[in-house]
C-alpha cells in the first residue's frame, strides 16, 4: 500500500489545477499556510466520525446543505446566521416527521472553489483564464481579475476561521436549542403555506418539550418526597 503524506497529492494528476505564474509568492503563501492553526480540529474530526458511523448503520439520516460556492465579498454574519438557520429547521423537521436524529453538514467556512470544464473562457473574442472562485481569482472580466492569486487562500483562510467560530458560537451559545425553533423562520416563507406548516410543526414541538419538562419536573418531586419519607427525623437511641 502507498505510503501517505500531507505532500502525496502532488504525484496525483490533477483537472483542476490553476496555473500560477509567480511560483515564489506560491511557495509564501504554502508557507504561511503550514504555520496557521487548524480550521477543524482532531475532537471534531471524531465526533464527526462517530455520528457518520450511525448514519452507515441506518441509525441516523445525513443532511448537507450550503451555497454552490462562497465569496468573499458576500461575507457578513447575517448571511452565515441565515445559513445555519436553514439547516436547523430542515434538521427539526427530518427528526420530527422520521425520528430519527439528523447529522448536519454545511458546505461552507472553506467553499470558495469552482470547477471548470474549460480552463478559459471566450467573451466578445477576448479569452481569459476561467474564473475558478475566490480562493483562486476575481470574477471580474479582465486579464488582471483573472490571474490566479496565492494570496488569495490566506484571505480564504481567515474568512472560513472567522465564519467556523461563529457558527461554533451558535451552536453551543444556545441558538441551536430545540426551544428556539418558532425563531429558526425566514421572513420570506413566513407568509407562506410552507411558513404555515412549519409554525404548526414548531408549535408541536414546543408542546411536547413542555410536556416532558413537566414529566421531568414530577418525577424530580416525586423522587424527592420518596427519599424525604424513608429519612429518619430523629437520630436513633443508642
Amino acid at each position: 500500500m502507498e505510503h501517505w503524506s500531507p505532500k502525496s497529492w502532488r504525484t496525483k494528476p490533477i483537472a483542476q489545477q490553476p496555473v500560477y505564474t509567480n511560483q515564489a509568492s506560491l511557495a509564501l503563501t504554502e508557507t504561511q499556510l503550514s504555520q496557521l492553526p487548524p480550521l477543524v480540529f482532531a475532537g471534531e474530526i471524531r465526533s464527526l466520525t462517530q455520528s457518520l458511523g450511525e448514519v452507515a448503520q441506518g441509525k441516523a439520516f445525513l443532511l448537507q446543505g450550503g451555497d454552490c460556492a462562497e465569496s468573499f465579498l458576500e461575507f457578513n454574519a447575517n448571511k452565515i446566521r441565515n445559513t445555519f438557520q436553514v439547516l436547523l429547521q430542515m434538521a427539526v423537521v427530518l427528526t420530527f416527521a422520521g425520528s430519527c436524529p439528523v447529522v448536519k453538514i454545511g458546505r461552507i467556512a472553506g467553499q470558495f472553489a469552482k470547477p471548470r470544464s474549460a480552463g478559459t473562457e471566450t467573451i466578445n473574442g477576448i479569452e481569459l483564464p476561467s474564473y475558478r472562485g475566490d480562493i483562486i481569482n476575481d470574477i471580474e472580466f479582465t486579464a488582471a481579475a483573472r490571474e490566479p492569486d496565492p494570496q488569495r487562500m490566506i484571505a480564504a483562510y481567515h474568512q472560513s476561521a472567522s465564519t467556523l467560530n461563529l457558527l461554533r458560537a451558535f451552536a453551543t451559545g444556545g441558538y441551536a436549542d430545540l426551544h428556539q425553533v418558532h425563531r429558526w423562520n425566514q421572513g420570506f416563507v413566513e407568509k407562506s403555506p410552507q411558513g404555515e406548516k412549519y409554525q404548526h410543526l414548531a408549535d408541536q414541538i414546543t408542546q411536547t418539550l413542555a410536556f416532558m419538562e413537566a414529566a421531568a419536573s414530577m418525577r424530580k418531586t416525586h423522587l424527592s418526597c420518596t427519599r424525604l419519607h424513608y429519612t429518619p427525623l430523629m437520630k436513633p437511641y443508642c
